[in-house]
């Protein structure tokens, strides 16, 4: 076995990147490998989410690693499942509320006058509501379904980038390069889009890689009082709702807990990270 010597080991210390920690890696692949499950469920699940393989509330065996739930579905496989449901529905919603609030936000902080006056005046009604309250009741409106549930994490959530993306915009548009492309005689949208925005861009995606872990909770959570996905769609949120019902049969909730816990680490950890690489004092 070769060691390596200090003076090596201290080269490759220095060399690493400060960023990429072990947070950082196991935030990886933790996303990764609900990423992949995605994609590769249906080919790694053992049983179809759907079907009745087993004895109602069975607990976990080497046939059933996750015990069965309240109908006989095995709950390895709904909770691989799950992540079909919850992690497109999250990168949609958080990529939808980007759009919307960046865009927004930026014409706030670059325009401003009445135009902004509107748009952040439109901000501090939204974000004056509890967001989990105004998420019910946008969902309570338009009906359960994961499809109306986004719609309702949407509208909770753009204000927040737009707010994000003002301020960057208000403290990049005094800068010296800007006033030199305005003066030599640049369009506002050329400015506002070729000198502005790609300065702007490092909070939001920092924000938007932790979010994404706090719209699949916000989303398991209108799915566990019945305004997200409709039965018997294998969504983690209704499937600790049914394991809510039988308390005894602790396996029921178990597997969509530990992912729903999972991944939020997983999105949290590469939020750290990104922040840490793109922090210069963290150098």
């Amino acid at each position: 076995m070769t060691l390596v010597s200090p003076s090596r080991a201290s080269r490759l210390a220095l060399h690493w990147p400060h960023w990429l920690s072990l947070p950082m890696m196991l935030g990886l692949l933790i996303v990764g490998f609900w990423a992949i499950m995605t994609v590769a469920a249906p080919l790694v699940a053992p049983y179809d989410p759907l079907d009745l393989v087993g004895r109602r509330l069975q607990a976990p065996s080497w046939e059933h690693w996750l015990g069965t739930d309240a109908l006989g579905r095995d709950v390895l496989s709904r909770t691989l499942h799950g992540a079909v449901h919850s992690l497109p529905l999250a990168v949609m919603v958080v990529a939808l509320s980007v759009l919307i609030g960046a865009t927004l936000g930026a014409l706030s902080g670059y325009l401003g006058g009445w135009v902004g006056a509107v748009i952040m005046r439109l901000v501090d009604v939204t974000l004056s509501f509890p967001p989990m309250l105004l998420a019910m009741a946008v969902a309570a409106s338009l009906g359960p379904g994961l499809g109306n549930a986004a719609i309702a994490m949407v509208i909770v959530w753009w204000p927040v980038y737009a707010r994000l993306m003002r301020a960057q915009v208000l403290e990049v548009r005094e800068r010296e390069h800007v006033e030199a492309a305005v003066a030599s005689g640049a369009t506002r949208p050329r400015v506002l889009i070729r000198h502005i925005l790609p300065l702007c861009w490092t909070p939001v995606l920092v924000s938007a890689t932790m979010d994404l872990g706090q719209v699949i909770l916000l989303a398991a959570s209108l799915s566990f009082i019945g305004l997200g996905a409709t039965p018997p769609t294998p969504e983690w949120g209704s499937m600790i709702s049914d394991g809510a019902s039988q308390f005894y049969s602790w396996w029921v909730a178990l597997g969509p807990g530990l992912a729903i816990l999972t991944i939020v680490l997983g999105f949290n950890f590469i939020g750290d990270g990104l922040h840490d690489y793109f922090d210069p004092r963290s150098e």
